[in-house]
């Protein structure tokens, strides 16, 4: 079972500018979702969607090509692949010759399906259509207008709870606060988080603190929004709930884990203006 520590996080990696499939790096799931009490199937349903902005390779006669891609991992697979490694896999495109974009495409889709332990979602997309790409900072209630005193770093999801002997209310918030650390190098990752859901009202003060706490916390984004799900689900009791977290970039590459407790389609993958 590969961990954290054996993945190239932290350390000095060679730069591969040939094709090598062999560079990605997987995790599984489980570990750190045992952590969390989930056992066997999660409650929750969802998908880690990428976006690789620094996408290039050679055509046929050695012209360098460029697009962007969107990438989506479903949360039922096995694994999560390491973000370093996602980036020195697609720096290895960069003195290959494929044929067109397809090529490309399909190629990525079969190696991060193979590391991911499930088929995956990719589009890319070519330099003529960059400009129809949007920006979009996250509907809802921003809780960041909270004057809110802080004194927790480290989650602690004691802060949350909910109004049960008040009528049920249906809501959207948000916060622009979200930053933890990487599980391996202690790096910060800056985020936006969006929290949906329907049933007894959250206090919203409490939401925002518990929010701010992660900000010494050191996990991976997909872990980080699972534990805010999770943490949520159990002491807020809500009938449904949607938990969806954007990242700032790092190294080319930004992630967006999306987590929800009933089926739906998944949010469009729009960056945010820190993105």
């Amino acid at each position: 079972m590969n961990t954290p520590d054996q993945s190239q996080l932290g350390k000095s990696s060679a730069y591969a500018d040939q094709y090598d499939a062999s560079l990605l790096f997987a995790m599984p799931r489980a570990p750190k979702r045992a952590e969390l009490g989930i056992e066997g199937t999660p409650p929750f349903l969802g998908a880690d969607m990428w976006t690789a902005f620094e996408l290039s390779w050679l055509n046929l006669r050695g012209k360098p090509q460029v697009a962007l891609a969107h990438i989506t991992v479903p949360c039922e697979s096995p694994n999560i692949i390491e973000s370093k490694s996602f980036k020195l896999y697609l720096n290895s495109f960069n003195n290959t010759r494929f044929a067109d974009a397809r090529d490309v495409r399909e190629r990525i889709r079969a190696d991060l399906g193979a590391a991911a332990g499930m088929g995956i979602g990719i589009k890319t997309l070519g330099p003529e259509l960059f400009d129809r790409e949007p920006v979009h900072e996250m509907d809802g209630l921003n809780l960041d207008r909270l004057d809110i005193e802080c004194m927790h770093f480290t989650p602690a999801p004691e802060l949350l709870f909910a109004e049960f002997d008040e009528p049920p209310v249906t809501e959207t918030l948000t916060s622009n606060l979200l930053k933890s650390n990487c599980l391996v190098t202690g790096q910060p990752d800056w985020g936006s988080v969006q929290i949906s859901y329907a049933g007894a009202q959250i206090n919203q003060e409490g939401l925002l603190q518990y929010l701010v706490s992660f900000r010494n916390h050191h996990e991976f984004h997909e872990q980080c929004v699972e534990r805010i799900f999770m943490d949520v689900w159990t002491r807020c009791k809500p009938i449904r709930l949607s938990v969806y977290a954007r990242y700032t970039r790092r190294g080319g590459l930004d992630i967006n884990p999306f987590r929800t407790s009933y089926p739906q389609a998944l949010p469009p993958n729009v960056r945010t203006a820190r993105q």
